[in-house]
Formats: C-alpha cells, sequence, structure tokens
C-alpha cells in the first residue's frame, strides 16, 4: 500500500511539473512547484511509513503464526510408530502372532481413547522369519520408518543379531521371549527384557518346583543355540544346589524327532522332562515321550499353549507344564483375554501379547512425557514400573534392562472347562502349579 501511494505522489509530482512549464512559467517557479510537490511527497511517505508499516508487519506476524500453527497442527498428527519385529514364518511364528496381535490390540485400545495427545499408535510390522540375517534387514527398515521403539523378538539368535543394532541406534527394543544371557551386557540401555527373563533366573523356579515336589531326577531337552546353551549353562549349578540329578540332551533346533534323546532320558529315569531349552520341540517332544512311555510332565519353555495342545492333543492333558509371565487367575487377565478372544479370532491370550500389550502402553507413556527422541524414551523407561492387566510382575528394570521383579507362574493343562470367553482354542485349561517370589536379576558376567 506504502508503494502505491508513493507512485501517486510521483504522479502528481511530475504533473504540476508539466503544468508550470506548459503554462510558459519561468524556470524559477518550475522549480518552486517541484519542490513544492517533492516536500508534500517526502510529508506524505513518511506518514505512510509511521501508518502503514505496522499493519503490514502484523499482517506477517499473522502469516508467521498461521504457519507455526499448521506445522505444530501436523506433528500432533503425526502417528507413533512402534515396530513390531517378530517371528511370523519359520519354527517361531506361534510366539510371534500372538505378539503381533498384542502390540495392535494395546494401539487400538489407546487411539479408541484419543492416543496420546491426540497422536494416533501405529504398529509397523516386520517379519525377522526367524531367521538373524533377515532380523538385521527388518530391523534397518524400521529405524527407516521412523519408529520409536522395536518389540516383540522371540529367538534368542534374532536377539544376539538385533541389539547391537538397538544399542548403536538409541532405540528401544523389547525382548519376548528371547533369553540368553548374553543379550545384555553391564553397558546395556536400550535393551529391555519382557516376557522371559535370563536363562539363569528362569532355572530357579523350576528347581524350586521340583524340590518342592521331592523329585530327585530332572531331564532336560536343549535346542543347541544361544537360549538352549544359556539355560544349559545356568540349570546345571541350580539343580546341583538343590541336589537334584540332572541329565540334558542336546538337539539342533529344527529337530522334530526326538525319539532317541528321549529314550537315553528314559534310561535315566527322570521325574520332570524340562523342554524350555528347545522351544520349538516343545509339542513334539510331549507327544513323543508320550508314546515311549515316559508319563512324567514336559514343561515347556514359555510357548504358545495352543500350539502345543494343537501338536499333541489329548496327550497334553494332564502332562504338559510350562511357566508364564502372564497370571492367568486374575481378574485383569480375564477381562483383558475376553476381548483378546473375541476380537483376534487366536482363541487363547497367550503370556506373549499380554507382555506386549504391556509394551505398547509403557512407550506411549513414554512418549507423552518424554516426546519422540528415543534415547529419552529409554531414560524415562528406566526409571518406571508398569503394572498391566494380567502380567504377574510389574515391567521394571534394571539399568542394564533385565526384569528387576520377575515372578514366573508355573502351570499345568487340565481338561478344562475354561472360564467362559477366556479359551476357544480347545476343551482345556490351566491349573497353578507354582509361582515363583520375585527372582534376583540376572548380571550380566557373573
Amino acid at each position: 500500500m506504502k508503494s502505491t501511494r508513493r507512485s501517486l505522489w510521483l504522479a502528481l509530482l511530475a504533473a504540476l511539473a508539466l503544468l508550470a512549464a506548459s503554462c510558459g512559467a519561468a524556470e524559477d517557479a518550475a522549480e518552486e512547484v517541484v519542490d513544492e510537490a517533492t516536500e508534500a511527497v517526502d510529508e506524505a511517505t513518511d506518514g505512510d511509513d509511521g501508518a502503514e508499516e505496522e499493519p503490514a508487519d502484523d499482517e506477517a506476524a499473522m502469516e508467521d503464526e498461521g504457519e507455526d500453527a499448521d506445522a505444530n497442527e501436523a506433528a500432533s498428527d503425526e502417528p507413533i510408530k512402534i515396530g513390531a519385529l517378530t517371528s511370523l514364518t519359520g519354527p517361531f511364528t506361534s510366539w510371534g502372532l500372538h505378539v503381533e496381535a498384542g502390540l495392535k490390540m494395546a494401539a487400538d485400545d489407546i487411539n479408541a481413547n484419543g492416543g496420546v495427545d491426540g497422536r494416533m499408535i501405529e504398529i509397523v510390522v516386520a517379519d525377522d522369519q526367524s531367521d538373524a540375517e533377515e532380523a538385521v534387514v527388518q530391523f534397518e527398515r524400521l529405524l527407516e520408518e521412523g519408529v520409536v521403539a522395536v518389540a516383540g523378538t522371540i529367538s534368542s539368535g534374532v536377539g544376539g543379531a538385533t541389539v547391537g543394532l538397538a544399542e548403536s541406534n538409541q532405540v528401544p527394543l523389547f525382548l519376548s521371549k528371547a533369553g540368553s544371557d548374553a543379550l545384555l551386557t553391564a553397558d546395556s540401555r536400550y535393551t529391555f527384557r519382557t516376557c522371559l527373563p535370563a536363562g539363569p533366573m528362569l532355572a530357579v523356579p523350576w528347581a524350586q518346583y521340583a524340590g518342592d515336589q521331592g523329585f530327585t531326577k530332572v531331564g532336560q531337552m536343549i535346542a543347541d543355540y544361544a537360549w538352549g546353551q544359556s539355560f544349559l549353562a545356568a540349570s546345571v549349578p541350580v539343580f546341583d544346589d538343590a541336589g537334584i540329578e540332572l541329565q540334558s540332551e542336546v538337539a539342533p533346533v529344527p529337530e522334530q524327532d526326538f525319539t532317541t534323546y528321549l529314550r537315553s532320558l528314559d534310561e535315566f529315569g527322570p521325574e520332570l522332562i524340562l523342554a524350555t531349552g528347545h522351544p520349538p520341540g516343545s509339542g513334539p517332544i510331549l507327544a513323543q515321550a508320550a508314546d515311549l512311555g515316559l508319563n512324567v510332565n514336559v514343561a515347556g519353555p514359555g510357548s504358545s499353549m495352543t500350539a502345543v495342545l494343537e501338536a499333541a492333543g489329548d496327550t497334553a492333558i494332564g502332562r504338559y507344564a510350562d511357566h508364564s509371565c502372564a497370571n492367568y487367575f486374575s481378574d485383569d487377565y480375564a477381562e483383558l483375554a475376553a476381548r483378546y478372544v473375541a476380537e483376534t479370532g487366536l482363541g487363547f491370550m497367550e503370556d506373549d501379547a499380554v507382555a506386549m500389550y504391556a509394551v505398547v502402553n509403557a512407550v506411549a507413556d513414554a512418549v507423552a512425557t518424554a516426546g519422540d527422541d528415543t534415547a529419552a524414551i529409554a531414560e524415562h523407561l528406566h526409571g518406571q514400573s508398569y503394572t498391566s492387566p494380567g502380567m504377574a510382575y510389574p515391567l521394571a528394570w534394571t539399568e542394564w534392562g533385565e526384569l528387576a521383579q520377575a515372578q514366573m507362574v508355573l502351570v499345568a493343562v487340565n481338561g478344562g472347562p475354561a472360564p467362559e470367553g477366556l479359551n476357544e482354542a480347545g476343551d482345556w485349561w490351566v491349573d497353578e502349579l507354582f509361582t515363583s517370589e520375585p527372582l534376583e536379576p540376572y548380571v550380566p558376567g557373573s
């Protein structure tokens, strides 16, 4: 507007000069007219600078404020991305399906209640294929997607390939069932256990249970990879201290025919068989042990209960035992699981789903407090203790990411019926065998 007025004054100035010249006035008269017009222009434009500059500044400020508001609104609308890096194919698929479902159910619940300060949770799914190399590829893809955390690792082999990436990129990684004691170091700050403590911790409740039952001989099947070897190394001194004789058989991870190993155990005469060290083989081990007449409980590795029952059928009833991070006997588990069964169609809410439901809520809490910075999220998590529906213990961590308050629930399968709405996967339910006291956190390298 200021430039328009200046143009008008300049046009008037020129007109006056022409008028003076055309009227045959003397040169001095023309100059006088020009000087008077110039002085008028200066006065007018000085007035413009005072009157028009402020509205122009206000207009620009309003435009800037509008742009800032648009930017803030866009930021508030950005989803909070959490990576689901788990096994949707390969030998650990039965765990991975429930990991994915638990993560998504928690996200849906949070989103239905307005999200985190208006921002929605988005679960970005990646299949590690139960393979370490593929897990690295998928982890890096999730980082490119902009996730604030990654959750759902089942295999200790996959965990071994990804914990370094979590630490170097300062992105929280939540292990579900990867229990190798080698996964955490004293310097770990971005890796968190959830549903399975380190192998040395897990051997303790099983030894306590065997001692309570008066068992003198326990056999076990060990998968020849990081988790199995971790459990083997831990279980030998734990059972020795309990005065219980232990015989271990080591088999490859993909093994499905355990007859030879079980015959060796049969000769030993165990009163309990631990298959906690061979997760993929739980169902076949149970069925083949029954075929050989080994009529003792077979304890699984925190397995998918539905997968074991599908593989072993009626053989599992009264014989299959397992440990769990879920308290299947609590009211809050019943409420959560009834919705899970109805909404997912998976039949039974496994403990991995319970743990991952807790993880999403923990991450949401951290983002609400610390924002999207992944290092700040991890720092916030280390200072918290989260009680979540269905969990047997609060999620709380040592400074290196080990479970600080873990209590394992040992259960055995019975013939049911299950409480209404809690199991559509078969005619079975579970009894509580033993619940441990809070386990002392394992210190890396000890």
